[in-house]
């Protein structure tokens, strides 16, 4: 049976090398297919996260002491040595001598003893100098280095958002993110909750900042217990929560989520509307559609129609229908790097250029199904300002009828109240980046 660091390399090895998107699915598949302690979970979790999140400082360092293109070597041999770096550079728990033996043990097994003397030797080069200076005397590249971002990156936030509030950005990307969920307010509360965790021995406490959310301080899975498998709670970012918390639902509604998958603000809106009502749910993949029943029959609710539709495209039959639409559009998701830390660079300035016009062409469609005095909800889960604030004001541009309705939350640090009116959420502890704008149908165009 595979040891920790073996498993953080099969997913590493999988995510850097494209055969997986996405490091948390494969990361919990991994894990839940071995037979690893809780403990050792954590480690699995600390260092696969850790590496790709650190990884472009990660190179930086290896390109000092490989002097040949390193990105040419074996990839595990190379992701081992990413392991081992990410290890010494930052996690004081981990003896150095350990993580530059196990790298060497493993890589011998799998590829050879030439491999693992090479392995060896840049880790102990590494090793005796670690002090060097490895980036020039230049203040971009001290700050990427420092908060492990690529250049592009780290100057698209400071032009948006001028260099304090970019650290402030790049330093909560990097946090470690609390497991937060929602608490089902129609079967229960957040003190009742509270009280099950304790007597299940979690640590947990009342959220940030939304009035359902629990945070889990310390404890086991949350969806191997209970209260998960028979919907009480429904694991979902605080972000997140504050969107259907906004749309001012009413029971008996009919409310439109446009690009529904995998259902987490799908549910809510149904949770808040006390499963009555309608709420449908589209969405273009009809295999994550399967996502939102589950849940939904996991909750037990039943107001929840699945349609699979590209939302791109206008349906006649739902013309003005809706008396609440969301649009959580498809995006480059720069908000939610502390949880998917491979977004950092497996993302280019293009990718961000190519999906605002589907941005656009949702708006355009989902807009034509909001009744008169109906509300109009656009999020994002990304910080580019592009596919937020410059969406909205191309919209009220070609869209008279529509005004922006403040929103209006808790003062915290990591809320921006924007000038229009929208909300952007930026990253912390807590919290994923998010964008939240919205909009009240005044009239026909």
């Amino acid at each position: 049976m595979k040891k920790s660091r073996e498993i953080a390399l099969t997913v590493l090895d999988g995510v850097t090398g494209g055969k997986e998107a996405y490091s948390n699915i494969l990361l919990n598949r991994c894990i839940s297919e071995s037979n690893l302690n809780e403990k050792d979970r954590g480690l699995v979790t600390e260092i696969v996260y850790g590496t790709l999140k650190y990884k472009y400082t990660i190179d930086k360092i290896l390109a000092y002491f490989i002097k040949k293109d390193f990105k040419k070597l074996d990839l595990s041999v190379l992701n081992m040595i990413r392991i081992s770096i990410y290890q010494i550079k930052y996690l004081d728990k981990i003896p150095e001598f350990a993580a530059v033996n196990e790298a060497v043990d493993i890589i011998k097994k799998s590829n050879g003893v030439g491999a693992s003397k090479f392995v060896n030797g840049v880790l102990r080069n590494y090793l005796r100098n670690k002090d060097v200076n490895f980036v020039k005397d230049n203040e971009m590249e001290k700050l990427c280095f420092e908060y492990s971002f690529e250049p592009w990156m780290s100057k698209l936030f400071i032009k948006q958002y001028g260099k304090e509030r970019a650290i402030d950005i790049m330093r909560g990307s990097n946090e470690v993110p609390s497991i937060s969920f929602r608490t089902n307010v129609i079967r229960t509360n957040t003190e009742q909750v509270l009280k099950k965790l304790k007597e299940a021995e979690f640590m947990a406490e009342k959220g940030y900042i939304a009035s359902e959310a629990v945070t889990i301080i310390k404890g086991k899975n949350i969806e191997d217990n209970k209260l998960f498998n028979e919907g009480y709670i429904t694991v979902q970012d605080e972000s997140a929560m504050l969107v259907a918390s906004s749309m001012e639902l009413e029971e008996d509604m009919k409310v439109f989520d446009m690009c529904s998958a995998p259902g987490g603000k799908t549910t809510h809106i149904s949770e808040i509307m006390n499963n009555t009502g309608e709420v449908k749910a589209f969405d273009i993949h009809r295999n994550k559609l399967k996502l939102i029943e589950n849940s939904a029959k996991r909750i037990g609710l039943s107001n929840i129609t699945l349609t699979e539709l590209d939302s791109s495209n206008f349906k006649e039959e739902y013309e003005e229908t809706a008396d609440r639409v969301l649009i959580d559009v498809p995006c480059s998701g720069l908000g939610i790097i502390r949880k998917k830390p491979e977004i950092k660079w497996n993302k280019t300035s293009k990718d961000l250029r190519s999906l605002i016009n589907i941005q656009k062409k949702i708006m355009e469609a989902a807009c034509r199904y909001v009744k008169v005095n109906g509300i109009l909800m656009y999020s994002t889960c990304t910080l580019n300002k592009e596919e937020n604030e410059e969406n909205i004001k191309w919209f009220l541009s070609t869209h008279k009828e529509f005004i922006v309705e403040t929103l209006c939350f808790d003062e915290k640090d990591n809320i921006m109240y924007n000038e229009n009116g929208s909300v952007t959420i930026l990253p912390n502890k807590y919290m994923d980046g998010f964008f939240i704008c919205k909009l009240r149908k005044l009239g026909r165009c």
